[in-house]
Order: structure tokens, then sequence, then C-alpha cells
């Protein structure tokens, strides 16, 4: 079977503290993942937007966005934009952008796709998700587009998500336990944090942090509320 990741443009082409990015989608391992599953063929296509930009105040920084509160199963949830692949896209670097100016307003003209992760399925909600990395070569003004959707969107530093005060484990009541950043105001779980810790890792940002620090999701929900 064909490879369906890694680079997008020449990994020289790219801002030097993205490159070791870039490059390392080269030989990416799905399994680095973890706990997240492999694709099925029951599962619906999607895509995500990992988007980064760089602003001189705090150097790299990821968009990310928290879903407003519903009956969806990733409600109320920080999370990168993206959904569900439609007919006329062509394939998930295509989804992801479409998905990403719906839901963030943000301008795909100056956004530039350069890599392309393993796709990975999430059992929750039936899906198998394709990350796209991409540079924001000409950052845009961002807002929740739909409130019904998206209740807000930021610009995270990486440094912040990288900061070993910001990192531990949280344990969900059906047992499964995973990486978080706990931030003020938001929580950073599931999916989304397990891809930014495997970002981290292959960007060479991440620092040493407690694994062992393991909080119920629940207590690590009113923590980060109260933070804000």
């Amino acid at each position: 079977m064909t490879k369906q990741y890694g680079p997008l443009v020449d990994p020289a082409r790219v801002p030097a503290w993205l490159r070791t990015l870039v490059e390392a989608t080269v030989e990416l391992d799905p399994g680095i993942f973890r706990r997240l599953s492999l694709p099925t063929d029951e599962a619906r296509d999607a895509a995500v937007l990992i988007l980064f930009g760089e602003q001189a105040e705090h150097g790299p920084d990821v968009l990310l966005q928290l879903r407003a509160d519903g009956d969806n199963a990733h409600s109320g949830q920080v999370a990168f934009p993206g959904g569900a692949a439609e007919p006329d896209d062509d394939g998930p670097v295509a989804t992801a952008l479409r998905e990403a100016v719906e839901e963030t307003g943000v301008d795909p003209s100056g956004v530039r796709p350069v890599a392309v992760l393993p796709r990975l399925h999430i059992p929750v909600s039936g899906f198998h998700v394709t990350p796209v990395l991409a540079h924001w070569v000409r950052p845009s003004r961002v807002w929740a587009v739909d409130p019904a959707e998206t209740a807000a969107v930021a610009r995270v530093p990486v440094a912040v998500l990288a900061d070993p005060a910001n990192r531990f484990m949280v344990r969900h009541p059906s047992g499964f336990t995973g990486p978080a950043f706990g931030l003020p105001g938001m929580l950073v779980w599931g999916f989304t944090a397990g891809v930014l810790t495997m970002v981290l890792g292959a960007g060479g940002w991440e620092r040493p942090w407690d694994t062992e620090d393991v909080r119920d999701l629940e207590e690590a929900w009113r923590a980060t509320e109260g933070a804000q």
C-alpha cells in the first residue's frame, strides 16, 4: 500500500523552526499516536488543520478552537479546525482548509500546507482523520464564525504547550488515560492532545514532563475553569 503521509513541500523551503517537524513526517510511525487506533473500512473520512504561525512576542504558535457545547461527541472540547470530508473535496488537504475557513474564518490564501500525518481512527465519533500540517505564511483575522459550532478560537504558543507545568495525564471515566494540557480556561485532551504530543516530540519542542501525574478528567476540567 502506498504511504499516504509525508512532506508536501521541500523541508528546506519552510521556516527553520518548522523544518524539523516537516522532515520528521518522512518516516513517521503511526504507532507513536499510542491509544489512537488505525483506520477501519467502516469509518467516514475527515481531516483537521494543524496551522502553525509565528509572532514576535512568543514565537511559533498553533491555532486551536473550543467547540461549542451541544450533543456532539466532541462538544465543549478543544480541537484543531476540521471536520468530515465532502464529495467535492479533493483529498484531506482540501477538507482541512475548507473546514478551517468555515469554522475560524482564516484566509486560505495565506495558508501553505506543508505535510500530511498518518490517518487515524477516532472510535467515539466513527471518523478516520487525516491531520494536515500547514504554515501560516500570512496570518489573517480568525474568529468563531458559527457560535453554534465554535465557542472560541486562539493562537496558542508552542512554548506554552511544551511547558512541563502545563502538562499531565488525564483519566477518563471509561478508563482511558492519555496526555493533556492545562491552560487558563482551556483543557486539551483526547485526540487533540495525543496529536499535539506527537507534534511536540517530532518537532523537537518537547521538554521532560511528569507522565506519572495522572488526574481525573473532571478534576482537570474544574482546575482549568478556575484558572480563567
